[in-house]
């Protein structure tokens, strides 16, 4: 995968997992007025009209991957991943920090949870599909974590503010998910084995191969962003990088 240097901002390099889900995330006025229209957020919003973009910050020791936007009506997360690059724009990194603020940007602008007729987090075990995409290219640049961050509903599944993770085979996402909680008080769920109640989540499939990965949850109503869920879902984000040294 290639990856291009932005002549104006130092520090970042950006390319692409997918050229055909891209999206006008300004028609989705429910994220959009939460969005800070700084230089760097509106030339990433440019990015995610032409498909996924994804940026790279830092050149360290740990590869880690910071997702959001796996379901597109899940606004807090995608927002406090834009506020996320922005910090670490201008922050010395113990690691390389791969984000991805909008996976499927078509459906952030329908505000819509599935993207061609698909849960982005049921079907990452299916060739073809924008999630698999998106497996594949965790293993060509060899990420070595991923977080991936969404927002849940009252009464939806798990309608609390949590981390998700397993035990086995990927001990360490268990530990992860335990430093987040513990960091910023928030539920931890750990299933004993990856893939044991959901198949095809990014979360499970990357744990069953070997890249340890845990899944944050904010409440936020779908489609809308409740006050509070975007400094809640940062700080989640934060802490996993934490956990890393950054």
């Amino acid at each position: 995968m290639h990856f291009e240097k932005i002549n104006q901002f130092d520090n970042l390099e950006f390319s692409y997992i997918c050229k055909n889900s891209g999206g006008y995330i300004s028609r989705n006025h429910n994220i959009f007025e939460n969005i800070i229209l700084n230089s760097l957020n509106q030339f990433i919003l440019n990015m995610a009209v032409f498909g996924t973009p994804i940026f790279k910050l830092g050149e360290g020791n740990k590869n880690l991957l910071i997702l959001a936007g796996t379901h597109g009506n899940e606004l807090s997360s995608q927002v406090a991943a834009l506020d996320l690059i922005n910090k670490l724009l201008t922050k010395d990194l113990n690691n390389t920090i791969y984000v991805i603020p909008f996976l499927a940007p078509k459906s952030t602008m329908d505000n819509l949870r599935h993207y061609d007729e698909m849960d982005l987090n049921r079907s990452a075990h299916i060739k073809g599909s924008l999630s698999c995409c998106l497996l594949d290219v965790i293993k060509e640049l060899k990420i070595d974590y991923v977080g991936d961050f969404h927002t849940t509903a009252l009464n939806s599944n798990p309608g609390i503010e949590a981390v998700f993770c397993s035990k086995q085979p990927s001990l360490e996402s268990y530990l992860i998910a335990s430093y987040i909680s513990n960091s910023v008080c928030c539920e931890l769920i750990p299933y004993d084995f990856a893939g044991e109640t959901y198949t095809g989540a990014i979360e499970d499939v990357c744990n069953l191969n070997g890249i340890p990965s845990i899944t944050g949850e904010v409440l936020s109503p779908f489609g809308e962003v409740a006050k509070g869920s975007i400094r809640r879902s940062f700080l989640q984000m934060n802490s996993f990088l934490e956990y890393f040294g950054d």
